[in-house]
């Protein structure tokens, strides 16, 4: 019997004002709509004027050629807190006309604003995402554990 998976916890009251703008791919895991090769690939998000809505622009280069889509997102259901948001895009980018819609959850999100860690409830999509082309360095680590009955007395 295959063990079910928990329910994936989400980020709750994201500011989308604030979540607008270029978001840079760090890392995600592979998908058949994005091409295997691709650089420089980002999102970049402007909070339509209903401040409900969200238009999309997702871009990124293979061979030196921009391949890019539009789109639009909103929350899935607008009276919960929760960072569970919905995304449509028209395919083919050249001549839309076949609505593909999908879940964008918001999974972690740093307080300023400058990673994200993006999925859906399948688990099929993960994306690492920075407000800049890489993350900066981690921080040093914590100093080590002393136990307290290691520390001496010292005068002066």
């Amino acid at each position: 019997m295959a063990a079910q998976a928990k329910d994936m916890e989400v980020v709750k009251n994201v500011d989308l004002e604030r979540y607008q703008g270029r978001w840079y791919e760090i890392a995600s895991m592979p998908s058949s709509f994005q091409p295997k090769n691709g650089t420089n690939t980002r999102a970049t998000y402007r909070l339509k004027p209903d401040q409900q809505t969200i238009d999309v622009l997702n871009e990124t280069w293979v061979k030196g050629k921009r391949g890019y889509i539009h789109g639009t997102a909103w929350k899935a259901d607008p009276s919960s807190p929760d960072a569970k948001l919905k995304v449509r895009f028209y395919v083919p980018p050249f001549l839309p006309l076949i609505p593909v819609t999908g879940d964008y959850w918001v999974l972690a999100l740093d307080d300023d604003y400058q990673w994200a860690l993006i999925g859906q409830p399948s688990r099929k999509y993960l994306w690492v995402r920075h407000q800049s082309l890489s993350l900066p360095p981690p921080p040093p680590p914590p100093p080590p554990q002393i136990p307290s009955c290691n520390f001496f007395l010292l005068s002066v």
